[in-house]
């Protein structure tokens, strides 16, 4: 019933979906040149045999399934990946990552016309769902065409669950499209099948599996020459509100660790100008890299304000602090830093990555902040004390290494349902 209500106002939905594309458009949220992928329009044709439609909804997303994309085209002859999110960010960084044999296209939006559209387009052999993107029309259109499909890494916080909960019928529904469904984590795992899903296996996080985010070497040289030695600190992957703290915290340290660099991160490159502009308002000079300048002597603040270049930075702080966790955000991803080398922090709230930051306070590989007075004083202490650092480094290092073998438990599970949808031999670990 929810469904059919739910499908109803969405067949009327096309000039309120359309206004809100404009309007995201002209805020730089959407590509200009590729709006009729947003509308289940393709804009190349579907390779010939088989194709694995494999879905993320962001950066984070897509950046963690990569590794089962290297292994998916390895594993099946002649197999090609369709990729798609929903973000001009993603989008331009798959372009960049994703490797032979795979490409992306923009998620249609969840009108009826624009999923029949991209499905018939397409005609996935099987699918992969990554996480917990969940958009009815394109799971109903998924499950009517009895195309395999299984969702992937997946997790639910415990606020999710208790939304779903007041629609027990909708969300079984909607998880009934998937035949496996491979958990992050037990709790993941016990979450969904309360609300229906199964057959569910707890496979592990992909996100450890990932390789670490790439850096350019004659780019990473150049930054090293013009940092040289002066104390370095991270604040990666920022939003608003945050921007400030980093202004902050700078201000506290300068005195007390001269030479003081804060390098900022936004999260979306597109904040950057306005960035560089409170920083100047706060008294400190800061250079932009969308500019193309490198941080100079008597820079205090350093807006990398580009797109995919976070592991350049991550090799080059000692010490990073994660954004979306000082504001209602959820956090962002802490084992990319945790992977590098970096001695880890962040703010109360983390529920995205609870169980990563779980295991990481465990085996005393990041150190979490109560608040944003908290931020300063961990700052500095790191910085001026590299023995500090050390057993952070160390701890992360145990946790990201135990756990890098997710994907081929993934792999291992998932051969039963790709097999004979690809028609070609089961995946083996490699």
């Amino acid at each position: 019933m929810m469904y059919a209500l739910y499908r109803g106002l969405t067949r009327v939905a096309g000039p309120v979906v359309r206004l809100s594309l404009a309007r995201r458009l002209a805020a730089g949220k959407e590509d200009p040149q590729r709006r009729g992928e947003r509308m289940g329009h393709a804009a190349r044709p579907r390779p010939p045999g088989p194709l694995v439609w494999v879905h993320a909804a962001s950066v984070g997303e897509a950046n963690s399934i990569l590794v089962l994309v290297d292994r998916l085209l390895a594993g099946y002859p002649g197999l090609s990946v369709l990729m798609t999110t929903g973000t001009v960010t993603s989008a331009e960084l798959m372009g960049r990552r994703l490797p032979a044999g795979a490409f992306h296209q923009y998620v249609p939006v969840d009108l009826p016309a624009a999923v029949d559209r991209f499905l018939d387009h397409w005609r996935p052999d099987a699918v992969l769902w990554i996480e917990s993107e969940i958009w009815p029309n394109l799971l109903h259109g998924i499950r009517r065409r009895g195309i395999p499909a299984a969702l992937v890494n997946a997790r639910l916080s415990q606020r999710s669950f208790g939304r779903w909960r007041r629609a027990p019928g909708f969300i079984r529904g909607l998880l009934s499209t998937f035949s496996l469904v491979l958990a992050q984590t037990d709790g993941d795992g016990e979450r969904l099948r309360a609300l229906g899903a199964g057959p569910v296996v707890c496979a592990g996080n992909l996100k450890y599996s990932a390789a670490p985010p790439p850096a350019d070497a004659a780019a990473l040289d150049a930054l090293t020459g013009a940092v040289g030695d002066r104390p370095l600190w991270l604040f990666a992957s920022t939003h608003p509100g945050e921007d400030e703290l980093a202004a902050d915290t700078h201000r506290a340290l300068a005195d007390r660790l001269p030479g003081l660099l804060t390098v900022i991160v936004p999260r979306h490159p597109h904040r950057g100008p306005a960035i560089a502009a409170l920083m100047a308002e706060r008294g400190l000079a800061a250079a932009s890299r969308s500019t193309g300048a490198l941080p100079g002597a008597g820079d205090a603040v350093y807006v990398a304000d580009t797109m995919g270049e976070l592991g350049l930075f991550y090799r080059l702080a000692p010490v990073v602090c994660m954004g979306g966790s000082f504001i209602r955000h959820g956090g962002q991803n802490p084992v990319e830093p945790a992977q590098l080398g970096c001695a880890v922090l962040y703010g109360p709230h983390m529920w995205n990555f609870a169980e990563i930051t779980a295991a990481l306070e465990a085996a005393g590989g990041a150190r979490p902040l109560a608040d944003a007075a908290a931020l300063a004083p961990a700052v500095e202490a790191l910085l001026a004390d590299p023995s500090a650092r050390a057993p952070l480094v160390a701890g992360a290092a145990r946790v990201t290494e135990g756990n890098r073998r997710a994907v081929d438990r993934v792999a291992e599970a998932l051969a039963p349902l790709l097999a004979p949808a690809l028609g070609t031999p089961a995946l083996r670990p490699s």
